[in-house]
């Protein structure tokens, strides 16, 4: 990197925290902060729903399986999370919607107090909490691989410098700075990635690159699987990010939650699931021709398309796909962090504090941005451990873990909102919560703690979601719990239409329409 490039990368940094501080005026409410109080415009929800769904990884460990395997980095990946996010637009969005505008909520995690009982809502909180703190570190330490890689900074320097500014914008401005930063990002991504699919091509066959390449490419590398990633790998994985980026992992539920109408979520669904389908392969083409430019570095090949970077493309455009990078991966760990402290602020401080009980707007206020705060300097912290021998690579820590372990906490919250799960109780979700989890351990680690290698990644990640799945129906079947008022929210939710409440309004709404619980679910 020259100074061109530095000038790109700082004036990024400041264009961010401008937004960030911007945005400020706009929240004047916890439910502002953290759902943006029900007024953001359902393309902006799309785009970022979009953007925080994927990090620096994807130009890392992404771009290590494009390199070595070829197309299936896009048929095994982001093809799996379009299907399943327009799955969603009807399943999942508009139910998630309604728990906002019907029973004025501000987190996900709300409404599991009352579906529910106290003890699951606090399992899956927690739970959900200390698996993201891990998630985010990965993400940080991924894109201080890549800031190490282009400038020479240190790993801990790099996670610092990143998470600061992160924190600054997002902790001002709530999911109103997140999602403005990442409608820029978007752009930014947009030239960037743009910028490098042209310096490929013009390096090799020009505009008729899009199709002669593949005679050349190493063989198999246009098989839509190859190696482990095989045909029931790309089934558990649709099967794994149907939930998680339909709600699952918290942060894609706000995005849904902050439309105006449950109309809105559904159109902002299926924008997001046309994004997931058309740009990851316009970032994944460079990649897939990475074997004819570069010769990868590490075993992995995770430094493949950074050094394809620094060699093709000129200082100043160099500076702008640097800067692509960190777009995505601050847009995810932003999302995060604001989905988190909506969960410690509105779901697990009350239960551990009497004060919290009784906050203020302005007390509900400060502690949501404190709670950012604490979540994003955990997660750094993590992010310097990475790559220690109990978190191995980054790529494992991403995929296995969260993939593993997000089934088991996603099935009850998900399924909660359907109808036809209604018979399922606190005992069917706390169930399949335990159980999922035991499954994880045992499928990846033996008694000692080593790490097992003679079962296949697939059904590491698959078979605890699987799990939680089965036993969260048949126990329901069993050992039925609906009841009058369980019943009445999950009507709530499920009933059509958006005159009841939606269209703005939120945790700082003075009623609520869930039956039998005087001023609401939290």
């Amino acid at each position: 990197m020259n100074s061109l490039d530095w000038a790109v990368l700082i004036g990024y940094f400041g264009v961010m925290v401008a937004i960030g501080v911007w945005s400020h005026k706009r929240v004047d409410t916890v439910s502002d902060f953290f759902t943006a109080g029900g007024k953001m415009p359902w393309w902006l929800s799309a785009i970022s729903h979009h953007m925080s769904g994927y990090s620096a990884v994807m130009f890392t460990g992404y771009a290590g399986i494009a390199y070595t395997y070829g197309v299936t980095s896009f048929v095994t990946w982001s093809l799996p999370i379009a299907i399943g996010i327009f799955i969603g637009a009807k399943a999942f969005a508009p139910r998630l919607n309604r728990l906002r505008s019907r029973l004025h909520v501000a987190s996900p995690l709300e409404y599991l107090k009352t579906r529910y009982d106290l003890k699951t809502q606090q399992a899956l909180a927690w739970s959900g909490v200390l698996l993201k703190i891990v998630d985010v570190g990965a993400k940080w330490a991924a894109i201080a691989t890549l800031l190490s890689v282009f400038t020479g900074l240190s790993l801990d320097q790099g996670i610092l410098i990143t998470g600061v500014i992160t924190g600054v914008y997002c902790t001002v401005g709530g999911l109103w700075a997140d999602a403005l930063t990442e409608l820029g990002q978007f752009v930014i991504q947009l030239f960037a990635g743009l910028a490098m699919l042209l310096a490929v091509m013009s390096k090799l066959d020009g505009f008729s690159t899009l199709w002669t390449v593949w005679d050349q490419l190493p063989e198999g590398h246009a098989s839509p699987t190859a190696g482990p990633y095989t045909v029931t790998f790309l089934l558990a994985f649709l099967f794994i990010k149907t939930f998680e980026y339909n709600g699952g992992m918290w942060n894609q539920a706000q995005r849904y939650m902050a439309t105006g109408s449950a109309r809105e979520a559904t159109r902002s669904a299926r924008l997001s699931a046309v994004l997931w389908l058309v740009w990851p392969a316009v970032l994944f083409f460079p990649m897939w021709c990475a074997p004819l430019l570069v010769e990868a570095q590490k075993p992995d090949a995770s430094d493949s398309y950074a050094l394809m970077t620094e060699q093709l493309l000129p200082h100043g455009l160099l500076g702008l796909v640097i800067v692509g990078f960190f777009s995505h991966t601050m847009a995810m760990c932003s999302s995060d962090a604001n989905a988190i402290a909506a969960v410690f602020t509105r779901d697990i401080a009350p239960v551990l504090s009497k004060r919290a009980r009784g906050w203020s707007e302005r007390g509900g206020l400060v502690a949501a941005r404190w709670s950012t705060i604490s979540f994003l300097a955990l997660s750094m912290a993590i992010a310097t451990q990475v790559n220690s021998p109990t978190f191995k690579d980054i790529i494992s820590v991403v995929i296995k873990w969260v993939a593993g372990l997000m089934g088991p906490i996603a099935i009850p919250f998900m399924l909660g909102l359907l109808r036809p799960f209604r018979r399922s109780g606190p005992t069917a979700a706390l169930t399949s919560w335990a159980c999922g989890l035991l499954a994880f351990f045992f499928l990846n680690y033996d008694l000692t703690g080593t790490a097992r290698t003679d079962v296949a990644l697939q059904w590491q990640v698959s078979v605890p979601l699987a799990v939680s799945l089965v036993l969260y129906v048949v126990v329901g079947l069993v050992r039925p719990e609906d009841t009058e008022e369980r019943d009445a929210v999950i009507g709530i939710v499920n009933a059509d239409g958006d005159a009841d409440g939606d269209g703005g309004g939120g945790a700082g709404d003075s009623g609520t329409l869930v039956p039998g619980r005087p001023g609401g679910v939290g």
